[in-house]
């Protein structure tokens, strides 16, 4: 029994398709067991109860929000979604991140097959298109590139939106075939580019994308169809509401960035050819890749670094524009891969970072169908030697995309691996220090604080973080200095003002603290750790009604702070009204049940109000 052409086809799609899933899910497996990074997703997440629930006060918020320079109400939606199925399991978030991301290699095989197809690099051969287009998915997806927007939790704007941008382009292209349903393709792609747009703003791009495509190998512009033709004007009043929503999203970025600083024209020139460079680089030989390659604290345009980055860039752009004419495949996809970059190449600068791995993306898909275009008719023409040499570069890609995914398992993995790559790194260097200094590793902690300022002396964090160690291991002098330095290079921080009202109060300089204290919360009034400590010191100077007052400030503001209830307790034992003071060293317990002092307070607060209720 002979088996249909129709029959083949479905055939090899599919498995192809659930091939491509499968390969993708299982090189990414480690991110599963990852937990939130202290780089955003604490922002993000972990200090922000705004985005938890699809409730109407968290749609409001999502809709608009420019959280840290970002406008993607929808990528929000998601991830309160996430919330409400897992709450703060971080196993949820990677979970629909790498479906997401699965999801859209599988979208970007079925775009390979139509490209390949109509580029006639694969022609009549079902096999053959199906596995050229899974090499072209997977050189995509199992890259390990990809692992920092699939492993990182805050970048779910990456994988929702490209996602959702090769959505976009699958189903214009299904609408050129000139079917009967052709229309509701086409709009049907107008709709899920509108979400891919509020999704990441970076997806402006995708307009100029499809008129690519519509020039080669659409064949719908230029050459025989020409510039001004009926068919052309056709392509232009489709690309209309493109356009539209591009420019919308576009503008709704330009306000999210607004008040990032931004480089000199000369140096945003330099900064956009060396990262054009690096991901071209990093994309052939991905080794040496770290969560963050941080931006030069000089950029002198002149220096050999982006000289022979313009060289490279100028170089590449040559090749691909003189072999045109004998695999045009090259030029478009060169011009394709720069366009989709083109948001990320530090035209608009937001973050430390000179590059990113996860700027590409929303463009390697590019780079995935011309490779699989090169190995099928240039390489090994021959089906077995295509074969053999695109396995052979899916297991090295997925096996090295394991390795990176594990670096993201937590935050101490993550800013070591980033030190390791760049011990400059004065951003790394001080996270890693945060990390140390939570852990209790006081001397270590210190050690990378004082390599950071070494690199950065002007960082108002390593300032404030120093202090804080070296207040924990006595170095109260020292301590107070480098708070100083803190209000020296931000003048209204509240943190380092109380900090610094600290290590005063241990010297003994009660007045001096309660001044620092003071305006603590003049730069923000609901500061209740500065209630507390102030509290504290009134209590010192035997002051305990007005200190009892500040305790009641901080409760009203923080519910949950222990220390407040516990400091009360022991402002009203020291004023005989030993029943008050139990009811808040148990509520400090209530909320820290690990709380020492209050265990030893209660214990001594009961033993006493028993004796007195004995006398009686």
């Amino acid at each position: 029994m002979t088996t249909s052409p129709s029959n083949v086809v479905k055939r090899w799609t599919v498995g192809a398709s659930v091939v491509v899933a499968l390969v993708t899910l299982v090189s990414f497996l480690p991110v599963l067991s990852a937990g939130f990074v202290t780089w955003d997703d604490d922002a993000n997440f972990l200090n922000n109860a705004s985005y938890r629930g699809l409730g109407s006060a968290q749609l409001h918020w999502m809709w608009t929000t420019f959280h840290l320079g970002h406008y993607v109400p929808l990528s929000w939606m998601t991830l309160g979604l996430d919330y409400v199925v897992w709450g703060m399991n971080p196993f949820g978030y990677h979970l629909t991140n790498l479906v997401l991301h699965a999801a859209n290699a599988v979208v970007v095989y079925w775009i390979a097959r139509r490209l390949l197809r109509r580029a006639g690099a694969i022609v009549d051969d079902e096999r053959g298109l199906a596995l050229g287009a899974a090499f072209a998915a997977l050189a995509f997806a199992v890259h390990p590139l990809r692992v920092e927007s699939v492993a990182w939790i805050t970048e779910r704007r990456d994988v929702l939106s490209g996602l959702l941008s090769s959505l976009t382009a699958l189903t214009y292209l299904k609408s050129t075939d000139g079917n009967a349903r052709s229309s509701r393709w086409y709009w049907l792609a107008v709709a899920v580019f509108a979400a891919a747009a509020l999704s990441k703003g970076t997806v402006v791009t995708l307009p100029a994308i499809l008129v690519i495509l519509n020039a080669y190998p659409l064949g719908r512009l230029g050459g025989t169809a020409g510039w001004n033709t009926p068919i052309a004007k056709r392509v232009y009043r489709e690309m209309a509401p493109f356009v539209a929503i591009a420019g919308a999203a576009a503008v709704m970025a330009f306000f999210a960035l607004q008040r990032v600083d931004q480089l000199p024209l000369s140096q945003k020139t330099a900064v956009s050819a060396y990262s054009l460079a690096f991901y071209v680089m990093k994309t052939i030989v991905p080794s040496g890749l770290a969560p963050l390659y941080k931006m030069p604290s000089q950029i002198d345009p002149a220096s050999a670094r982006f000289v022979a980055s313009y060289v490279a860039a100028i170089g590449l752009t040559a090749v691909a524009w003189f072999v045109r004419r004998r695999w045009r495949a090259s030029w478009v996809g060169w011009l394709a891969f720069v366009i989709v970059l083109l948001p990320m190449l530090g035209i608009h600068q937001n973050g430390p970072q000179i590059a990113a791995d996860r700027y590409t993306y929303h463009a390697s898909p590019v780079i995935g169908i011309l490779a699989a275009a090169w190995i099928a008719t240039v390489l090994t023409p021959t089906g077995i030697q295509s074969l053999a040499v695109s396995s052979a570069v899916v297991l090295i890609l997925g096996t090295l995309t394991w390795r990176q995914s594990e670096i993201w398992h937590d935050s101490e993995r993550m800013w070591t691996r980033v030190v390791d790559v760049d011990s400059t790194s004065s951003v790394a260097q001080t996270a890693l220090a945060n990390l140390l200094l939570a852990r209790g590793d006081l001397a270590s902690a210190v050690s990378h604080y004082r390599q950071s300022l070494s690199i950065d002396p002007a960082s108002p964090e390593a300032h404030d973080n120093l202090g804080v160690a070296l207040s924990r291991q006595g170095s109260l002098p020292e301590a107070i200095e480098q708070f100083r330095e803190t209000l020296r290079f931000r003048p209204n921080d509240y943190e380092a003002e109380n900090d610094l009202g600290v290590a005063l109060a241990h010297t003994g300089d009660l007045a001096s603290a309660v001044e620092h204290y003071q305006r603590a919360l003049a730069i923000k009034p609901a500061f209740a750790d500065a209630h507390v400590n102030w509290g504290n010191a009134l209590v010192k100077l035997n002051n305990l009604p007005d200190a009892i007052t500040h305790y009641v400030e901080a409760v009203r503001i923080a519910p949950s702070n222990a220390n407040a209830e516990r400091n009360w307790g022991v402002a009203l034992a020291q004023q005989g009204e030993m029943a008050d003071a139990v009811r808040h060293f148990q509520r400090a317990l209530n909320i820290n049940a690990n709380d020492e002092d209050a265990k030893a307070y209660l214990a001594q607060a009961t033993t006493a109000l028993l004796k007195r209720r004995i006398r009686q």
